[in-house]
C-alpha cells in the first residue's frame, strides 16, 4: 500500500460518497461530478504539497463553500488563490472567497505555502458543500445549522474524520476553526474518541467579516497556535 499521504488523500477525495438521508430542502454538491477539472487541480494540489508520508497537524473546519473547495477541492482555497500562491491554474471557473484570504494571508505569515502545508493538513467533517433551499434559490448551509441535517450526517462526519485521522495525523491537539463548529465536534469527539486536545480558533470567514481591522492579531493566534509544539 502507498504510503505517500498525496495518493492517500486522492483516494480518499475519489471515493467520498454520500448517501444517507438529508432534510427536505437540504443538496450536497459533490465537487468533481460538477466539474471534472476540479479532480485534476485536487490532485495536481496534493501531490505538490503531501508527497510525502510525514505526521501533520489536523485543522477542521465546517464543511466547504460553494466557491471555495467546492469548486477547487481544496479546503479554505479558491481559484485566485490557488493559482497566485500554490501555481495551479483552474481554466473552467474563478472564484473568489473570503475564508480563503485570510487563510492564505496567515499561510504567508507562517512561512508560505511548502513550509504550512508541509506541517499541517486541512479538511472538515463533512467534506462536501450543503446547501439549502431559500426563497427559490440555493445558498450556502452548515451542518450544524439544522438539527435534522447534523443527527442525518452525524454518523458520516465521524466515519469521514477517522479516515482523515488514519492519515498519519496528530491526534494529541486538534484545531477547530468556528466556535459553534467546535460545539458540534466536541460532540462527536465525546461519542468516537477521536483526540486527546481540541484547540479552538476563530473561523477565517468570521475573523475577514466581522474582525478584519484586528486580523494581524488573528493571524498570530493561529500561528502561535500551531507553531506551539
Amino acid at each position: 500500500m502507498n504510503t505517500i499521504l498525496a495518493y492517500k488523500i486522492i483516494e480518499f477525495n475519489k471515493n467520498l460518497h454520500y448517501s444517507g438521508k438529508l432534510p427536505d430542502d437540504f443538496q450536497v454538491l459533490n465537487p468533481y461530478l460538477d466539474n471534472p477539472e476540479t479532480m485534476l487541480v485536487m490532485e495536481k494540489f496534493y501531490h505538490k504539497y503531501y508527497n510525502d508520508s510525514n505526521q501533520r497537524k489536523f485543522l477542521i473546519g465546517i464543511n466547504p463553500s460553494r466557491h471555495g473547495a467546492g469548486v477547487t477541492g481544496v479546503p479554505f482555497t479558491d481559484t485566485k488563490r490557488l493559482e497566485s500562491v500554490c501555481g495551479i491554474k483552474m481554466k473552467s471557473a474563478y472564484t473568489h472567497e473570503i475564508s480563503s484570504v485570510f487563510m492564505y494571508d496567515m499561510i504567508e505569515q507562517y512561512g508560505g505555502a511548502d513550509e504550512f502545508y508541509k506541517d499541517n493538513y486541512i479538511n472538515s467533517p463533512f467534506p462536501w458543500a450543503i446547501v439549502r433551499k431559500s426563497k427559490g434559490s440555493w445558498i450556502n448551509a452548515n451542518y450544524y445549522d439544522d438539527k435534522e441535517l447534523f443527527n442525518d450526517v452525524k454518523d458520516f462526519m465521524i466515519d469521514c474524520l477517522k479516515k482523515h485521522i488514519s492519515l498519519n495525523l496528530d491526534t494529541s491537539e486538534v484545531f477547530i476553526l468556528g466556535k459553534r463548529n467546535a460545539d458540534f465536534i466536541s460532540k462527536l469527539n465525546k461519542e468516537a474518541k477521536l483526540f486527546d486536545k481540541m484547540t479552538v480558533l476563530e473561523h477565517p470567514r468570521y475573523i475577514q467579516q466581522y474582525k478584519s481591522k484586528e486580523k494581524d492579531l488573528y493571524i498570530d493566534k493561529y500561528i502561535l497556535a500551531l507553531k506551539n509544539n
